[in-house]
């Protein structure tokens, strides 16, 4: 990726460098929706840099009409409204990028070599903490086990994450710290992997992931900050100025609520609490929280259903292809979460939730049919977290029951090796199903569940519209005819990821009088061919009429 700067002063502050009002920026080629949210293609577009919002967008008459504003030249730059992640971890990735980093790894020795070269870079580090190893792409195709971590790191708990956030991998001095041994049960939602002996291996799987967790040394907010800073440099890079932050603990709710009141949040995080918040009855008393400019919003709830595909943690209705007798894991007890469900949406909130298998899928869906009545669905706009693998008779129901799919497009082409082995050919009929859910009225709200995948929204885009990696394989798209149009996935990463929000009328859009949050990229994502979608780069990001990147390439 290009270089670039973030234009921040100290801290978080945005740049205190106003320019002059109102402002045009002409010689683009722009593309925004308007209230049909049908794409509007325009030339100019001009924006009150003080209130941070549109005010006119066209061609060659608004020179005119703004002769005396300050002009910008675009130099035939593509801009597109500033993209929205409709499903991210902000602080997640803030700390991954000050961990040891396993993406790509191709083998568990070759992950084991990283993690040891990250504790050598260390020395003061009390835990080493890494993320993204994915035992599919091994040729073991096994889950690791402690022992060549204890050869690399023996003296220090080392706790790895896998890439889908849904298992972690231990050392043996972690699970002393943390108390396990053969003799500790699996929790309710969760597993610990052992050996024939009944030997806990080093995997722990969903809740289960808890026992390490309980031990390790809690963030300081400074160091909360300082992993929001990375986090926010990284997306605006990227040309995110929105994320929908899916599952924060009550401590990162108040942070942002703070940074938000001080003026210091560089892009728009709308804020899903975690359902696993012991204090989550209080804010649903307190009622939702927005502010005045549309940069923090606190008005729903991430609860959880199931585990990941991956690690064989989805809810399954039948038994998984590859694991004869499993079928996976309900991470919350369905009394729990329909109780949960209710109390969230009694208070007025959002319930978005988390589920990946068909089995998942059901028991969510059964739960807002019975729980609330066809208008206060409609007016809630409910989300179904992920509806990766979904049964062919219930995706009807989500149109009908007036729940948003919430889905990854990168999921399907990240997991595209390894979902026919665990779900076989014919429950791939309603896996990673974006047509069928577009084709019976759904808006799909669109994002990349980062940093489970990497946060680069191009590459969203490419798999949307391609159904292939960035080796463009399988030839011609994996399950094909669920390919989205461009336009399509580019509403799923704007107006229509906002309309998951509520908030379609402020952003997404570039129509006058919404937020001018836009940016400027490197190729006319309407002019290239597919498959060169994904290597599309941000020259510039403006987050309420103000430049807040600038990468290397722009002008």
């Amino acid at each position: 990726m290009k270089h670039g700067k973030l234009i921040l002063l100290t801290g978080l502050l945005l740049s205190g460098i106003a320019l002059a009002e109102p402002v045009l920026l002409h010689n683009i080629k722009g593309y925004g929706f308007n209230s049909e949210r049908e794409l509007v293609a325009f030339n100019a577009l001009a924006f009150d840099d003080k209130s941070g919002k549109v005010l006119a967008r066209g061609d060659k008459e608004l020179l005119e009409r703004y002769a005396t504003a300050r002009k910008l030249d675009g130099a035939g730059n593509t801009l597109l409204p500033g993209l929205i992640d409709g499903h991210g971890h902000i602080l997640g990735l803030g700390e991954e990028l000050m961990q040891a980093d396993l993406r790509g790894q191709p083998s568990e020795a070759a992950a084991v070599k990283v993690v040891a070269e990250f504790a050598r870079s260390q020395p003061q580090a009390a835990w080493i903490k890494g993320r993204g190893w994915n035992q599919v792409l091994w040729a073991s195709n096994s889950f690791p086990t402690t022992a060549l971590l204890d050869e690399a790191v023996p003296d220090k708990p080392v706790w790895l994450t896998r890439i889908d956030g849904h298992a972690g991998w231990a050392n043996s001095k972690a699970l002393e710290l943390a108390g396990i041994t053969k003799d500790t049960l699996d929790p309710p939602g969760g597993k610990i992997i052992r050996d024939a002996e009944g030997n806990p291996t080093g995997v722990l799987m969903n809740n289960a992931r808890r026992y390490i967790e309980q031990v390790l040394p809690a963030n300081s907010e400074q160091e909360n900050i300082v992993a929001l800073q990375a986090a926010f440099s990284r997306l605006l890079s990227l040309g995110i100025t929105s994320v929908h932050d899916a599952g924060i603990s009550s401590e990162l709710a108040k942070l942002y609520q703070q940074l938000a009141s001080d003026g210091k949040l560089p892009l728009r995080v709308y804020a899903m609490l975690s359902s696993r918040n012991a204090d989550l009855a209080d804010w649903l008393d307190a009622g939702i929280w927005q502010d005045s400019d549309d940069w923090l919003s606190i008005r729903s709830v991430k609860l959880y259903g199931d585990g990941a595909l991956g690690s064989r943690g989805a809810a399954l209705l039948a038994d998984y292809s590859d694991q004869a007798g499993h079928r996976g894991l309900l991470v919350t007890e369905p009394e729990t979460l329909t109780e949960l469900l209710r109390l969230t949406m009694a208070a007025g909130f959002q319930a978005n939730v988390h589920a990946i298998g068909d089995r998942a899928n059901r028991l969510v869906l059964d739960r807002f049919e019975q729980l609330t009545t066809p208008d206060a669905r409609a007016a809630g706009r409910h989300r179904i977290e992920h509806a990766q693998v979904v049964s062919p008779q219930d995706i009807p129901r989500f149109k009908a029951l007036h729940i948003l799919p919430s889905m990854q497009a990168v999921h399907a082409t990240s997991d595209m090796n390894m979902a026919g082995d665990r779900l076989g050919v014919a429950r791939l009929r309603g896996a990673y199903a974006w047509r069928t859910f577009a084709d019976q009225g759904n808006i799909l709200v669109g994002g990349s569940d980062f940093p489970v995948e990497l946060a680069n929204p191009f590459h969203g885009l490419h798999a949307s519209v391609t159904r292939q990696d960035q080796q463009n394989q399988p030839v011609g798209g994996w399950l094909p005819e669920q390919r989205l149009s461009l336009v399509e996935a580019l509403r799923s990463f704007t107006v229509d990821a906002a309309y998951g929000a509520f908030q379609e009328e402020v952003m997404g859009t570039l129509a006058p009088g919404s937020r001018a949050d836009f940016i400027l990229v490197d190729q006319d994502v309407f002019a290239i061919d597919a498959s060169n979608l994904w290597q599309v780069e941000t020259l510039q990001t403006w987050v309420n009429g103000q430049l807040l990147y600038q990468g290397s390439g722009a002008q």
